[in-house]
């Protein structure tokens, strides 16, 4: 969830930008020019399914300080967002861990 909240982690823009892991800001998981946390919450349609289980237990809005308002507000809240941050962030890694052992070259670091 950490990652989620603070954008310091598997996407795209940070593994580009701050990181130097990535050559691009892409989403691996789809063909969006640039992965966020934004994308990744609210729009990657690799993860609609466990977004829609999200949008049913917080709402439509997923801007992150709605989201982080309302899992503040209760206890199944709180729960939907840990179970789709953990399920979507446990994939971004082990999608990262592919590619990087799967590169013939060393990754960027």
């Amino acid at each position: 969830m950490t990652q989620m909240l603070t954008g310091h982690g598997c996407f795209g823009r940070y593994l580009h930008r701050i990181a130097r892991r990535e050559p691009t800001m892409e989403c691996h998981h789809c063909d969006c020019d640039e992965d966020t946390v934004e994308h990744t919450l609210a729009y990657c349609p690799a993860w609609l399914e466990q977004r829609r289980v999200l949008v049913s237990q917080i709402g439509p809005d997923l801007s992150l300080p709605t989201v982080v308002a309302t899992m503040l507000g209760s206890d199944e809240s709180w729960k939907a967002m840990l179970d789709f941050c953990e399920y979507t962030i446990s994939q971004k890694e082990a999608a990262e861990r592919e590619r990087e052992s799967s590169s013939l070259s060393a990754p960027i670091r």
